[in-house]
């Protein structure tokens, strides 16, 4: 299929949304992905990465070499997500210290949607997938009530964080932001991107590559093999994680970590039982964008499908 610069945009605003997400704990820039038509591409290209794409650039040359690679898909994709992640990151820090309740109502909404959308992409249920969706949100819902271990910055630590939350981000419903924060390592991240701390930036970078190479050949094999059975899991892990990104929340425990409070356990509540303001109108009306905003988003992909390379 060939691509005009504007499709390459539109690749790019999808990786801005996709960062965007990542960066909030409890969303998954992979639900982004399998809602905005790319992720099975996003799969493909990345398990497709291996050492014959070397022998290919020696006997073929860089066009080829580029083409196997789907280089240009990467580069776009990848652009827009590291544009949105050095600078949605800190919008995301500020909205979820000082509006948590309107931000969560958003992405309650639309990751609630995203849950139709990628039910909807097996053809045929049958009880098995049931129970494998069950079990997918159970799996889910017991992450969102694990405890987050204390913060820890050495080397190795970050690198394999970093291995472990990308595979989350390429999963719909897994937030990698919030393995991050049940790893202890979220602070020490976000701290080292707004501080543009490199060294710590490049070993999590290291992980990332590491484990995202690994788990999206488990992925592709899946897909191949096992297709409604891994998207019935997939939709069980999104509407598990609802648990986590539910707008009212009572505070149970937290701990100080140097300047900073962090919350080590946390329960559900209704809005009318919420400490505080609950903003019950505005909050509503957001659910609502962000249901909306996955519908367009499914027209748009019916409109133009993409397509995973072979």
């Amino acid at each position: 299929m060939k691509r005009t610069l504007k499709d390459y945009l539109v690749i790019s605003l999808k990786g801005v949304a996709m960062g965007a997400a990542d960066t909030v704990p409890g969303v998954s820039g992979g639900t982004i992905a399998f809602i905005s038509g790319i992720y099975e591409e996003l799969i493909y290209t990345i398990s497709n990465i291996d050492l014959s794409l070397l022998r290919v650039w020696k006997k073929e040359g860089f066009n080829a070499f580029w083409k196997k690679l789907n280089g240009n898909f990467i580069i776009a994709l990848l652009g827009g997500i590291l544009f949105s992640i050095f600078t949605f990151m800190r919008l995301a820090n500020y909205l979820l210290e000082n509006h948590p309740v309107l931000i969560w109502s958003f992405f309650f909404g639309l990751v609630l949607s995203s849950i139709w959308f990628v039910a909807k992409q097996i053809e045929k249920w049958n009880v098995y997938l049931v129970i494998q969706m069950i079990l997918g949100s159970v799996v889910a819902f017991y992450i969102t009530l694990l405890p987050p271990l204390v913060s820890n910055d050495n080397s190795w630590f970050l690198f394999l964080a970093g291995s472990i939350a990308i595979c989350a981000m390429i999963l719909p419903g897994i937030s990698g932001a919030f393995i991050l924060v049940l790893l202890g390592a979220y602070k020490n991240i976000t701290e080292a991107v707004h501080n543009f701390d490199f060294k710590k930036i490049a070993v999590v970078g290291l992980g990332a590559i590491t484990g995202l190479l690994i788990f999206s050949r488990i992925l592709k094999w899946l897909f191949k093999n096992y297709k409604n059975s891994t998207l019935a899991i997939l939709t069980g892990f999104i509407a598990g994680s609802l648990n986590k990104i539910w707008p009212w929340k009572h505070t149970l425990e937290t701990v100080t970590i140097g300047d900073k409070e962090f919350v080590m356990k946390e329960e559900s509540v209704l809005p009318w039982n919420f400490d505080g303001e609950p903003q019950l109108l505005f909050s509503i009306l957001l659910m609502l964008v962000g249901f909306i905003l996955i519908v367009i988003l499914e027209k748009i992909a019916e409109e133009k499908p993409e397509h995973a390379p072979q």
